[in-house]
Parts: structure tokens; C-alpha cells; sequence
């Protein structure tokens, strides 16, 4: 398989939940399996997460595991033959007081605040933005509309607010119970949906770390940016976070297609300075649900996800629900390893006016600095918490980093870490006996031989979180 820095994130679902298509995708270049909570049980979610374990196993590479959290449901009602058709100019009534199925004049709500949060003139959205209704009045907790935009509408289909507004709080009483579930098969990421601020991150993780106390662990937090009332408060969400999700299909709804590529190149920057990860996602290669090849469009679309720095690139309904799950995986790697072989690197200017105050992170600064000028073949990376790999990777550099750990919890994290190989190390308290391990170890997986130069770093003593204070440049006898 090709050196590719950028990972693959994909979705577990019926098409890719047996476990020989499961182990072949792993192989194919995937890095983290995301389980969507909108759908099964609890059960389901467990088993889930066991055959993510047992086809990584098999495949001999440790991938993470992400619980997305469904969110609220802003959504419409049933309807009494399952959809309607609405067509231009038709008046149509969202009641959250109607108990009956929904028909062609009205339907209920899940939502029951609805009534309280719009006005005339405001616009919803409803089925992902393919349905448009203008609100021509508030009854009670009927919201009488006119039908702009028509189409078919069918059961539980959301509801968008045009710029954003409506109140739902980011953590349901369901998503509470999902991250017990998610605690107790000790899932690496939890993301969030709808976060308004950092507030709802906060919350969110003292639910998490209280959930997973008793297992010893503490999972990374993704912010998925899918509200209009989160970009003015992006910065703070971002510092609240272990990383974001630029989740574009609920965004565009609510910001309008056109704003969300120049929104999506922000969210990737201020994520990188602030050291957190980030995931683009959403309609990334869409078109191979059904078809075996991707459209250029699509191709494109990954492909400047990656030169913008994203560490990863998410596919949903591709690999949960698509015909050609594998095939997906395969473009995708090809597509983001064409696009890094383009990238143009700019250490220097990347440390142009920056300072570092903490010894650990000059280290990991100095290090790659030291490496790309000396063109060393790998640094190497001994760490606890996986710190000194994260601030590696927010720089682009073409050396690969190898991130040696004895935690296997550290490992699978960083497995959605750009250009960091995350390797388990079972490595002594000695630092000697550790670099002549980490050396061994290289050369044994063929990432280094006789003659080449490579740089680690690593802490005295061994083995504390943030310790790192020391980078050698070693040449391989």
C-alpha cells in the first residue's frame, strides 16, 4: 500500500459489516470506523464495535473507533401513506399539537418547539434543503406555511431554518445513553452533533470521561460544525475540542451552498493552529453509492480537502450503504495520495514568528525542522499521550512520523492523525534499551536501513505525558 498521509474515515452499515469486506477495507486503507448512532440499538452498536476489533486484528492495523451521536431530531411527522407530494403554491401546515398521521394539507412535529422559534417570512427547509416553505403564520403550535420550492416529502424528514436559529439543545436524553454504550466498548472519538458552542463541548465531555471512569479511558471529542450559530462562535468550540467535523450537508442547508467552501478552508486553518484535528466530510465520493467509478467533480472535491490540510475525509452512506464499499476506499487513497504528492512544502515559513514555550513542543519543532533539512527517511516519535505526534502533524512536511507507543489506547487515537503511523512499542523504562527497541523495530518493518538517517524524539524519564525533552539524529549501522 501506498504512503499516504491523510486518513480515511468510513462508515460502518449493511454494506460493510461483514467482516471479510470490513478486513479488506481496513486494507484498503481505512483508519477510522465510524459507527452513526442515528440507527440500531445499543446492542447493535456494541457488536459493531467488536467486529471493528476483530477485522483490525486480522488485518494487523489498529484503526480507531468513532461514536457519532445522532443529535436532535428536527424532523416532520409520519405521514398516514408514508410521503406526500408538495407542489409550488400549495399551503401546508406543521402542527406540533396533531397526533394523526400527516397528509398532503399538514403533518406533526417531533420537534414541539418549533412554533415558538419562527416568524412570518422566515424560511425552512425541509428533506436536506429539497423542499422550501415560507412561514406565513404562527397559530398556536400550528406554523402555517406556503409551499416555494416543492418535491416529495416522506416520514421524518428534517427541518432546516435558513440562517440558522432554532434552539435544540446539542445532547439529547438519547445521546446521554449513547455514550454510556459508546463508554463501555471504550470508543476513541465521540462526535457531537450540532454543538451551538463550547458549552455544549464541555458538557458533552463530562458526560464522556464520567461514562468511561470506570474503564480507565478518555475518548477525543470531534465538533461536528453543522449550525449556523456555530461559526461565530468557531474559535471557542475548536479550544473546547479535540477536533472538528466540517459537516457540510447540514451546514449548507442553513448557510447556503455557496458560503461553505470558503467556510470549509477557515475551519481546516484555525483548526491546524490550534493543534486539533479535522475531518471534512459529506458527499465526498456520492456518486459511488451506485456507481463503481467517482465523478471528476468528486475527485476534485477530495482531493482540495486534502491540500487544504484536512487530517481526514469521511465517507457515510459510500461504505454504509453503497454497492461498491471496497471500491470507495480504493479511489479515495489513490485521489489523497495524488494530491499530497502536489503538496508544497513550507516548513521554514511555518515557523516564521512563532515562539514555543514548552519544552516538549519545541522538541517536536525542532525535530521536524532538523529532519526535512538533513531529508531524513522517518521521526521517530516515543510517546505516552501521543502529544508530540499531534504537533508534528499539524505541519506538512514529506518525512513520515512514527509514533511509537506502549499505550494501545494512544495508538488508535492517533490513527486520525495526518503523516503519523502510529506502531505499538512495548518499550522498557530505560531509554537506552527503548531507542535501540524504537531502531529495531524500524529496520524489522523495513521503514529504515543501513546508511539511513532518521530522527526520534522521547522524555527522561520514560514514560511521563508531556515529558518530552530530547531529540537525537541517529544514522542506522
Amino acid at each position: 500500500m501506498q504512503r499516504r498521509a491523510t486518513k480515511i474515515v468510513a462508515t460502518l452499515g449493511p454494506a460493510s459489516s461483514d467482516p471479510a469486506m470490513l478486513e479488506q477495507m481496513i486494507r484498503a486503507g481505512v483508519n477510522v470506523v465510524r459507527l452513526n448512532f442515528s440507527h440500531g440499538t445499543a446492542q447493535d452498536h456494541i457488536d459493531r464495535a467488536r467486529l471493528v476489533r476483530e477485522a483490525s486484528e486480522r488485518a494487523g492495523r489498529e484503526v480507531a473507533i468513532m461514536a457519532d451521536l445522532q443529535g436532535p431530531k428536527i424532523r416532520v411527522g409520519k405521514f398516514a401513506e408514508g410521503k406526500v407530494v408538495l407542489k409550488a403554491g400549495d399551503k401546508f401546515i406543521l402542527d406540533a399539537t396533531r397526533t394523526e398521521p400527516g397528509d398532503v394539507n399538514a403533518v406533526g412535529l417531533d420537534y414541539k418547539p418549533l412554533p415558538r422559534e419562527v416568524k412570518p417570512g422566515d424560511v425552512l427547509l425541509l428533506n436536506d434543503g429539497l423542499i422550501v416553505i415560507v412561514v406565513d403564520a404562527v397559530m398556536g403550535g400550528a406554523v402555517h406555511t406556503t409551499v416555494r420550492m416543492g418535491g416529495e416529502l416522506s416520514n421524518n424528514k428534517g427541518i432546516n431554518k435558513q440562517g440558522g436559529g432554532l434552539t435544540a439543545p446539542a445532547l439529547t436524553a438519547k445521546d446521554m445513553e449513547d455514550i454510556k454504550t459508546a463508554m463501555a466498548f471504550q470508543a476513541d472519538y465521540v462526535a457531537v452533533s450540532f454543538p451551538q458552542n463550547a458549552t455544549d463541548m464541555e458538557l458533552a465531555r463530562q458526560l464522556c470521561n464520567v461514562a468511561a471512569e470506570p474503564y480507565n479511558h478518555k475518548p477525543h471529542l470531534i465538533a461536528k460544525i453543522e449550525r449556523a450559530e456555530a461559526i461565530p462562535k468557531l474559535e471557542e468550540i475548536i479550544l473546547a475540542s479535540d477536533g472538528i467535523m466540517v459537516a457540510r450537508g447540514d451546514l449548507a442547508i442553513e448557510v447556503g451552498n455557496a458560503a461553505v467552501p470558503a467556510l470549509q478552508k477557515r475551519m481546516i486553518k484555525m483548526a491546524r493552529d490550534h493543534d486539533r484535528v479535522v475531518i471534512t466530510a459529506t458527499h465526498m465520493m456520492e456518486s459511488m453509492i451506485s456507481n463503481p467509478v467517482p465523478t471528476r467533480a468528486e475527485v476534485s472535491d477530495v482531493a482540495n480537502a486534502v491540500l487544504d490540510g484536512s487530517d481526514a475525509v469521511m465517507l457515510s452512506a459510500e461504505t454504509a450503504a453503497g454497492k461498491y464499499p471496497l471500491e470507495t476506499v480504493v479511489e479515495m487513497a489513490k485521489i489523497c495520495h495524488a494530491a499530497e504528492n502536489a503538496e508544497d512544502v513550507q516548513l521554514d515559513g511555518d515557523f516564521t514568528g512563532k515562539t514555543f514555550r514548552r519544552i516538549d513542543q519545541s522538541i517536536a519543532m525542532g525535530a521536524l525542522f532538523t529532519a526535512h533539512h538533513l531529508g531524513a527517511k522517518a521521526i521517530v516519535a516515543l510517546t505516552d499521550s501521543g502529544s508530540t505526534a499531534l504537533w508534528m502533524s499539524r505541519h506538512r512536511i514529506d518525512v513520515p512520523i512514527y509514533a511509537l507507543t506502549s499505550k494501545v489506547a494512544t495508538q488508535r487515537k492517533m490513527a486520525l492523525y495526518r503523516n503519523v503511523r502510529p506502531l505499538l512499542l512495548d518499550s522498557s523504562g530505560d531509554r537506552d534499551t527503548a531507542l535501540a527497541q524504537a531502531e529495531g523495530h524500524l529496520k524489522k518493518v523495513g521503514i529504515v536501513q543501513t546508511g539511513d538517517v532518521y530522527a526520534i524524539t522521547c522524555g527522561e524519564p520514560m514514560g511521563a505525558p508531556g515529558g518530552t525533552n530530547m531529540l537525537k539524529i541517529c544514522r542506522v549501522g
